[in-house]
């Protein structure tokens, strides 16, 4: 496995198995089957409601703690000091483990910065060992990371080859924080899987389309986390270490960007509103 090192020298897996809508009673199967692919980083969220299950899935899996890396998220409605330091807790005793591997603040709403100070201190007493920020846009991840005392080791944003998310890039490269793609196959979108380009750049090594875009958010060096609830379709997005995508392929595959930042609009009320009410944890 290919691995990215943060900007504390923590070692980061480049491919990694997401659990965003996996129901609660899959989520046990679905972490053995992708731990058993082999996978080792497992991305998932307090607002997943999924926790328990990565948790009880890594303990039973025999395999070594300190040999998978566990993300989780804090919701908006943990934001502040005081809440997100319980939520951490709760994480932790969800998951299992003694330790969070990386921490992120799930979306830039709320007092986010009282929630990075209790990040601060889980990170600084040893329960997380990295602490970033997921879906901050450019302004916002810049107004952030140039005050907060521990800079984000990680930003995860909707990335893939139909959103690239270059222009934010600059902002990031100050603080050496890295990019961490959700939906990184464009959430099943046709205009990724039945690309005419993906697929031709495939058929010259024997790769599908969704294996040519997770090679290529991987060779970019940014973090990938394709979920998929059935074994062999985690092997096959398992299976992107084999090949390299040449110049060429690359300056192939830019054209493809139709909105560099994303498919949501993270600055409309009504979005907030309803993710709000969809996950009031």
């Amino acid at each position: 496995m290919e691995t990215i090192k943060l900007n504390n020298g923590v070692e980061m897996p480049l491919l990694g198995y997401g659990v965003f809508q996996v129901p609660p009673q899959n989520a046990e199967r679905c972490v053995r089957e992708a731990l058993e692919v082999g996978y080792r980083l497992i991305d998932t969220a307090q607002a997943y409601g999924n926790e328990e299950g990565v948790g009880t899935a890594i303990s039973k899996s025999g395999i070594a703690r300190e040999d998978i890396f566990v993300v989780t998220k804090v919701w908006i409605t943990n934001a502040g000091e005081e809440k997100a330091a319980r939520s951490i807790e709760k994480s932790l005793s969800k998951l299992q483990t003694d330790y969070i591997d990386l921490l992120l603040i799930h979306q830039a709403y709320g007092d986010v910065f009282g929630s990075w100070r209790a990040m601060e201190r889980a990170y600084q007493s040893g329960k997380v060992r990295a602490i970033g920020v997921s879906n901050f846009q450019a302004c916002r991840f810049y107004d952030f990371a140039s005050v907060v005392d521990v800079k984000p080791a990680v930003n995860q944003l909707q990335c893939c080859v139909l959103s690239q998310q270059r222009t934010i890039l600059p902002e990031m490269a100050r603080y050496d924080t890295k990019m961490m793609a959700w939906g990184p196959l464009g959430q099943g979108s046709d205009d990724l899987l039945k690309s005419p380009v993906l697929a031709e750049i495939g058929r010259q090594y024997g790769k599908s389309p969704a294996q040519v875009a997770l090679r290529w958010l991987t060779q970019r060096g940014i973090v990938a986390i394709p979920k998929s609830m059935h074994k062999e379709r985690m092997a096959a997005n398992f299976d992107i270490f084999d090949f390299s995508l040449s110049e060429k392929d690359m300056q192939a595959i830019a054209p493809l960007n139709q909105q560099d930042t994303g498919f949501r609009d993270f600055g409309d009320p009504d979005y907030l509103r309803r993710i709000i009410g969809m996950f009031d944890l």
